[in-house]
């Protein structure tokens, strides 16, 4: 399950580094959730309730570990100093202040102006507590949801937050945004069904997961976003805007300066700064987002001090970049961080759409002709495990072979995937050294004579004549090495490859209209895969202008997997639909998998301080972290 609280991002440029680390609460992030037992927090279903219980909140995995009566989550420091600001920093630029839509390029840090229905836990899985909704029931069949709004839940503008705000924000995030749609395309209405609440109903029953992501929903002022701006125009959400937005949440935008930096300051009288959710949080008085050109220069800002924190995903800078005079003296702190709560999939992923990547022959020889050992030691210095999983790093990975609750999964779609599932377990192509990597190639140039391509004056061709030619379509500079790595592989095979870099827009662009050959990103997991898995590989999404099925994957037995994994009945149903999800997907070879990290790189200006021990499934920066004066005063620089 996604966290949706505020638009989805199309496939990033850069590296896959979910965003759950650094603001597990406040921006687009892998929430940790998913269709599960659900054994207190939704409860077993029982005998029909002639009128379901009002709960504090949700959970997918058993019941909430925090009761009704919760003061504050266990893993903030509800003493911590609120002041100091924060720099943080953004790649490219951006043209809008409305970040609902598709469209343009939207500021950073949006999501700290607006409030959500509920929030999660950083310590749970796919857990949530009230935020503007202060409880939520459901039927026994989850056929539908309410959720009753708090009275004190009020915009920055004094109005209150009522239950036409909610249906307006549904309606509006629905129709403006494709991929929020389809996420959402299973509730078939949202009406106000009493003075404070809210009640979202649903066209099919049993799908335990719906419940729980529209209480991510983003809430916006209708009474806002309806009248006029300050020209006398009729605002308009379907566009974008670089007027200031009204929002609901614990911070206000202070400052923009257009394609250049945003700021934002903690709105002291913020409504729900004494929720058990948000005690502890939001401590520093201003967030800023600073823009840089590249990744280059945004490196070279951050040892000039001109922000304070940043997740690193370059090998070579981590092990090559960080020996200035302020890491040796102690001005900048170099720590690394576990990811407990997601996995990742990160490949070169040809487009299916294409008739020459149709063959499976060809994707396996495009992962055959990639040497990821040389390229690990030369680009990585070392630090990479080659990716054999679309879940990786999580128990959801499958591996061997298919037994107990897997396999009766994978006997029940037989007839629909590939019969090497049951006898042969996903692996790479052999690593190692030059003797590997020439058999590697060897093998490749089978395939591919295998599956009708010969090479003729050194190209290799189809039966038509016509030329292999792959473009690896490429925004982050970053990913310019990787692909020039790959780049002489392939041209030993005959292919023709071109590595083309452009800049975010143009990318964003190609990616929605499916313009590219191949690109180089991934999909982040959670925990508690759901919905979200219709948008990844779904058939319904392959054409879907938005979506992020990149691939363009359209295979019933994969469409079955996705259901099985949403309607998983208990914990060890969902690990169970998963593994064969996972078992089936590799096993069409649709991507050539790189690499992946378990931890997370940063590093920080040392001026901050977080309560003694974090919450388990994140590091939770910025959101518990507060500005230390005393470490500041001896750091200097920055105010």
């Amino acid at each position: 399950m996604v966290d949706r609280r505020h638009p989805p991002v199309p496939a990033a440029p850069a590296h896959v580094v979910p965003a759950s680390a650094v603001r597990p609460s406040r921006r687009l992030v892998l929430a940790l959730t998913g269709a599960a037992l659900l054994l207190g927090g939704f409860g077993l279903a029982g005998p029909a309730q002639a009128d379901p219980q009002w709960r504090h909140g949700l959970s997918l995995l058993g019941q909430p570990k925090y009761p009704a009566d919760f003061k504050r989550f266990d893993y903030v420091n509800p003493d911590a100093p609120k002041g100091g600001l924060l720099r943080l920093s953004a790649n490219g630029t951006f043209d809008s202040l409305n970040d609902i839509i598709p469209r343009g390029n939207p500021a950073g840090g949006l999501s700290l102006i607006y409030d959500t229905l509920m929030s999660p836990a950083a310590d749970e899985v796919a857990t949530e507590y009230g935020l503007i909704a202060g409880s939520v029931r459901y039927p026994d069949d989850f056929s539908s949801v309410t959720y009753k709004l708090r009275p004190e839940a009020k915009w920055h503008d004094g109005a209150r937050i009522t239950p036409d705000d909610v249906v307006w924000s549904f309606e509006q995030t629905v129709k403006n945004n494709p991929r929020q749609a389809f996420y959402y395309s299973h509730v078939k209405s949202a009406a106000k069904t009493g003075d404070d609440e809210v009640t979202f109903s649903f066209d099919q029953a049993g799908n335990r997961e719906l419940p729980q992501i529209l209480g991510q929903l983003r809430i916006m002022p209708k009474h806002w976003w309806t009248a006029n701006g300050p020209d006398g125009k009729p605002r308009d959400i379907s566009q974008g805007t670089l007027e200031v937005p009204l929002g609901s949440g614990p911070y206000k935008v202070k400052q923009v300066v257009p394609g250049r930096s945003i700021s934002f300051e903690r709105v002291k009288d913020y409504w729900g700064r004494d929720l058990p959710v948000n005690v502890g949080t939001n401590n520093f008085d201003e967030q800023r987002f600073e823009y840089f050109r590249d990744d280059t220069v945004e490196l070279e800002a951050f040892k000039g001090d001109q922000y304070d924190f940043r997740i690193e995903s370059s090998a070579k800078d981590w092990a090559t970049a960080y020996n200035f005079p302020a890491v040796k003296a102690g001005k900048v702190i170099l720590e690394e961080f576990a990811n407990r709560a997601s996995g990742q999939m990160q490949a070169f992923i040809p487009n299916l759409r294409r008739a020459k990547f149709q063959d499976q022959r060809v994707r396996r020889a495009l992962n055959y002709a990639l040497d990821f050992e040389g390229m690990n030691r030369t680009l990585f210095f070392g630090q990479y495990k080659r990716t054999a999983s679309y879940f990786q790093n999580t128990e959801l990975a499958s591996s061997g072979l298919p037994q107990g609750r897997e396999l009766a999964i994978l006997e029940g779609v037989k007839d629909k995937i590939p019969a090497s599932v049951f006898t042969t377990a996903y692996e790479n192509p052999p690593q190692g050294g030059e003797e590997e990597r020439r058999a590697n190639l060897r093998e490749a140039a089978r395939l591919l004579k295998e599956a009708g391509w010969t090479v003729k004056d050194r190209k290799l061709v189809n039966a038509k004549g016509e030329p292999f030619t792959v473009e690896i379509l490429i925004a982050n500079p970053a990913f310019e090495r990787v692909a020039l790595f790959y780049k002489p592989a392939l041209e030993r095979l005959g292919i023709t490859v071109n590595v083309r870099q452009v800049d975010t827009s143009q990318y964003i662009n190609r990616l929605r209209a499916r313009d590219f050959d191949v690109i180089l990103t991934g999909w982040g997991q959670s925990l508690s895969p759901g919905n979200e898995q219709r948008d990844f590989w779904g058939s319904a999404a392959a054409e879907r202008e938005g979506s992020a099925n990149y691939a363009g994957i359209k295979d019933p037995g994969i469409d079955a997997l996705i259901e099985k994994v949403i309607y998983a009945s208990d914990r060890e149903d969902l690990v169970a639909a998963t593994h064969a999800l996972d078992r089936v997907l590799l096993a069409y070879d649709f991507v050539i998998p790189t690499w992946n990290y378990p931890n997370y790189r940063t590093a920080r200006w040392n001026r901050f301080s977080h309560p003694d021990k974090l919450p388990e499934y994140s590091f939770a920066f910025p959101d518990i972290w507060w500005w230390d004066a005393q470490k500041a005063a001896a750091t200097g620089g920055a105010p």
